[in-house]
Formats: C-alpha cells, structure tokens, sequence
C-alpha cells in the first residue's frame, strides 16, 4: 500500500455481504457530514456497492464543501452533491427527503475553550436532523468516549455497560445519543447508534502516530496504554449494513477491532521494521478507553481488515513518505480535554 490511489481503491472496496444487502435496503442513501476524515470514503464504498449490486439508488453527500476540489471529485465518482450548513434551518429544510440517512457531523478538537459550538454541532443539531428527517431510517455516528475508563483486565465496556462520559466533548456525544433517542421514541424512528474507536486510515489513526514517534525515535507516553482501533473500511462498511438494524428504540453498537492492543508492543513492532527501539515515558495505567465491539462482530463478522495488516499497511506508508492529514487523534487524553 504505496499510493493515495491504492488506499482510496481498498477503503471503498465492499463486501459480498454488503453488496447483497445492498438489494434489500430500500431507498437513496444520504450522508450528513461527508467532508469529514470519514465520509468520502464512506461515500465511494456506498456507490461501489450498489453499482455491483445492480441496483437503482442514489448516494447524496451533505457538507459545507471548504474544499471543491473534494466535492468535484464526490460529483466525478458518481456521488450526488449538496453544499449546506446543517446548523442554518432554512438550508437544513431545503435538503430533499431521503430514505436512509448517515449522520456524521460532529465537532472534538478544538471543544476546549469553544464549549458552546461542541454542544450545538453534537447535541443541539442532532434534534433538528431528527425532526426534518423524521420519515427516515437513520445511522448516528458516535464514539466510545461516551464510557467511562475501565479496567484493562476487563477487556472493554460492552453496549451493557454505563455510560461515564469524561470531560465535555465525550459529555456532549452522549448528548447526542440522547437526543436521537427521544426523537426515535417520539416519532418512531428507525436509529442505530454506532459508538466508534479508533478508526484507522494510513493518513491518519492511533498506528500512524506510534509508528512515526517510532520512527523519529521520539518518546511514547504508556499512560493510556491500550487501545482498540479498526480499519476505517471495515467502519464505514458497519454504518452501511447497520442501516438494516435501525430501530426504535436506538439500537447501540460498539464498532472496533477485536483485539484489546498494547501501546508497548505496537511500538516494538513498528521498532522492528524500522530497525530502531522505541522510546518510552511513563508507565501503563490499570484502566484505558476500550470497547467490547462482540455484538457488531456477531451481527457482521470480523473486520476483513487485520491488525497486522494495517501495521504493515502503516510502515510502509511511512517509509514511502507518503501524504498524512496531520490530524492527530489525542488518544492518549485521560481527562477528557480535547
């Protein structure tokens, strides 16, 4: 995995499942928020399988499009375009109705010293999307920063474990669940709540930043010192094949990888394809930020993506020079200040 062109191919490569699930979805599909790290890759996936699927069905991508060259490209790939600022009503209001819609607005970074816009993006305009797209069937994305740390022993909290969400992002994407779920009650709507970490995309993710302090032979802080990540393919693929299991009430769904992933040993492993020894601060706390993901691996399989795979994927990328994002994840923030 050496180019732009090669990633983009793999992330938009569906399933047979999801090819064959493609016929018993009924309806366009629209993405809210598909200028993010996520949505046009989730995009291109979409269309690649309902193309191999044969069937007749719209995908519509919403954003504000800062970037055109993004939207031409979406247009290019057969992705129908609108530029609009959710949080204004009357543009909200002008958006067509739609049978399935994909909910991936959200705001993290940047929520310390910006508090009121974090609420509006994550809790205050998820009841307007509920309300304008009350006929629809509808996928949240969310995030596993809605639980609190728990132990590492116990291997991650389950969609049956309480939420204790730390510090006002994670507070406020918990307000966004709870909203959703009124409406969904309210109105009878169809919601699958999707509570994601981390996922992984070699421009950005958990790997590319222990892979490159690796490789600049600059020190690791082990104080978060587990993980979960999964390949944002494989992420993207659950969103479109959780629209099947939309209910009301919400359905919650955990998405990550399997594994329960040890920052120590990600870092020797990447020390060992570049020939250099990691470096460390501080030690492994007993408790992290994981997710118990066994409910989605039942309803959808294994990630088609492995752990070792990405590692490689992620060397190689970084050997390459290859372009990143430059959007780091702060997956080592205990506190919940982002």
């Amino acid at each position: 995995m050496r180019t732009i062109e090669e990633l983009e191919t793999k992330l938009a490569e569906p399933s047979d499942a999801l090819i064959s699930e493609m016929v018993q979805i009924k309806g366009d599909i629209m993405i809210l928020g598909v200028g993010g790290k996520m949505g046009p890759s989730l995009a291109r996936l979409a269309r690649n399988a309902i193309d191999k699927a044969g069937v007749n069905k719209k995908v519509v991508g919403v954003s504000r499009f800062s970037d055109k060259t993004l939207q031409q490209e979406l247009e290019d790939y057969g992705v129908q375009t609108i530029s609009a600022d959710l949080l204004d009503d009357e543009q909200l209001q002008s958006l067509p109705e739609v049978k399935n819609i994909i909910f991936m607005v959200g705001y993290k970074f940047g929520t310390t010293g910006n508090e009121h816009l974090t609420w509006a993006i994550n809790t205050y305009l998820p009841g307007q999307i509920a309300k304008r797209f009350k006929n629809s069937r509808i996928v949240v994305f969310s995030s596993g920063n809605v639980y609190p740390l728990t132990p590492v022993s116990m291997a991650g909290a389950s969609e049956e474990h309480p939420t204790g969400p730390i510090g006002e992002y994670a507070q406020s994407v918990l307000g966004r669940e709870r909203v959703f779920e009124y409406f969904s009650l309210r109105y009878n709507i169809p919601v699958l709540i999707m509570r994601l970490n981390y996922a992984i995309d070699l421009r950005y993710g958990v790997l590319l930043e222990i892979a490159t302090l690796v490789k600049e032979q600059k020190p690791i802080d082990l104080s978060m010192g587990n993980v979960n990540v999964i390949w944002q393919g494989d992420a993207n693929e659950t969103a479109l094949r959780g629209i099947r299991f939309s209910s009301t009430p919400p359905k919650i769904l955990n998405v990550t990888g399997p594994e329960t992933i040890s920052i120590r040993w990600l870092a020797e492993r990447f020390g060992e394809k570049f020939g250099v020894r990691p470096l460390f601060i501080g030690k492994e706390e007993d408790t992290a930020l994981l997710s118990n993901a066994s409910q989605s691996h039942y309803l959808f399989g294994y990630p088609k993506v492995s752990l070792r795979q990405m590692i490689e994927w992620t060397a190689e990328w970084i050997e390459s020079g290859r372009v990143t994002m430059g959007k780091p994840t702060h997956f080592q923030e205990r506190e919940g200040r982002f």
